[in-house]
């Protein structure tokens, strides 16, 4: 628990995103502060989908027993014989106070039984190849053997919902994943620039929404046309400060648009000094702009690091597919690394941006992406 006054919203969160995941399924759930225990028959696909929630620390395939300690180490002696091991190590809690044994007495009978009926094994109390783990509660014991880890994080949503920049791209969709993490549900926002961008380049953005979704119960893309306004800086600004500027607009249009779709904040792909937009001094001219938080999850991140989770994550493969952005269709050879802020806000006038930016928003289009709950879970993220 990582919050206390409000741990039942975390919680209540939590079971909304689990009964999502698995609505299609027959299921029930009950809960406690430390447990929630998930009743169904479909517990292969139960387990696949619960791995890709966020909010869970673990899961456990755990059997519901009587509490009655003859019939529990008959039963767990029966569930070891179908395992392969060598050592195993018996961890015990006891939530009813009243049960004969306390803890530690139940872990050594336990394990003295297992001992006395099963060959060639021995106790490691430090690294056992397997667990016994019992639950001793008010009405039920509850055993399992093997913990999966689950993603960790938080419940997605108690945090809110943000506006996702997401380009083409290696760096934004795991920027993406990483707010969704934190409990921040996104939408997302793609600037397109036809004919210059092509519809491969837009599909790309589809099919990285499309992983996201996996994550977020599914994702909304704003497609916006970004052409006019590309062009339009294009033909009046110096080359230099081409990136400047097209940013500064992309950040005008991400705030209204997550002002108009209830958002708290922007999140991005930037890393510090990567690119000549994404040094110190191009962040801060940037960013003025716009007053909304602007959330940067890879802003310390170095590259190899990013490419490490883009890959865990299953993004990189697609953000490698060679369909150029409008960020990148018309970067100039040299762009300026220490914009000036006046220079920028003076370049911006030969623009009529406002009416530019007020069209694009209008015309917008609207994707929503359902995530495919049964693809494969990715394993080991961070």
């Amino acid at each position: 628990s990582t919050k206390k006054s409000n741990i039942n919203l975390f919680l209540m969160k939590l079971k909304e995103n689990i009964d999502y995941a698995l609505d299609d399924i027959e299921h029930d759930i009950i809960f406690d502060k430390g447990r929630m225990f998930i009743n169904t028959s479909n517990i292969d696909i139960a387990v696949k989908r619960l791995k890709n929630v966020f909010g869970i620390q673990a899961i456990v395939i755990a059997y519901k027993l009587d509490k009655d300690f003859d019939i529990l180490k008959t039963n767990i002696v029966e569930l070891l014989k179908e395992k392969e091991f060598k050592t195993f190590k018996v961890t015990t809690k006891r939530s009813d106070k009243s049960y004969p044994l306390n803890s530690m007495e139940f872990s050594k009978q336990m394990g003295g039984y297992i001992l006395k009926n099963i060959d060639n094994i021995k106790v490691d109390v430090n690294k056992p190849d397997i667990y016994v783990n019992v639950e001793i509660r008010k009405d039920y014991a509850y055993v399992y053997l093997d913990e999966i880890k689950g993603l960790g994080g938080y419940p997605l949503g108690v945090s809110g919902k943000g506006m996702l920049m997401l380009s083409g791209g290696i760096d934004s969709p795991v920027a993406g994943y990483l707010a969704i993490k934190r409990g921040v549900k996104l939408e997302a926002v793609y600037f397109a620039a036809p004919p210059h961008t092509s519809l491969d380049a837009q599909k790309k953005v589809e099919k990285l929404a499309s992983k996201l979704s996996l994550y977020n119960n599914g994702i909304k893309l704003h497609i916006i046309n970004f052409t006019e306004i590309e062009e339009a800086i294009y033909r009046y600004c110096p080359r230099d400060y081409l990136i400047t500027i097209m940013r500064r607009m992309m950040y005008r249009i991400s705030e209204r648009l997550s002002y108009k779709n209830k958002a708290k904040c922007i999140v991005n792909g930037e890393s510090i000094g990567q690119v000549a937009s994404q040094t110190l001094t191009s962040m801060s001219v940037i960013n003025e702009v716009t007053k909304m938080p602007i959330i940067r999850p890879l802003a310390c991140f170095d590259k190899l690091e990013i490419i490490d989770l883009a890959n865990k994550i299953d993004t990189y493969e697609t953000s490698i597919l060679p369909y150029e952005d409008c960020c990148t269709i018309f970067v100039p050879d040299h762009p300026v690394i220490n914009p000036e802020l006046n220079k920028a806000k003076e370049y911006e006038q030969l623009i009529p941006f406002e009416d530019m930016i007020n069209k694009c928003i209008r015309e917008e289009q609207i994707i929503h992406i359902k995530p495919n709950k049964d693809i494969e879970e990715f394993k080991d993220l961070l």
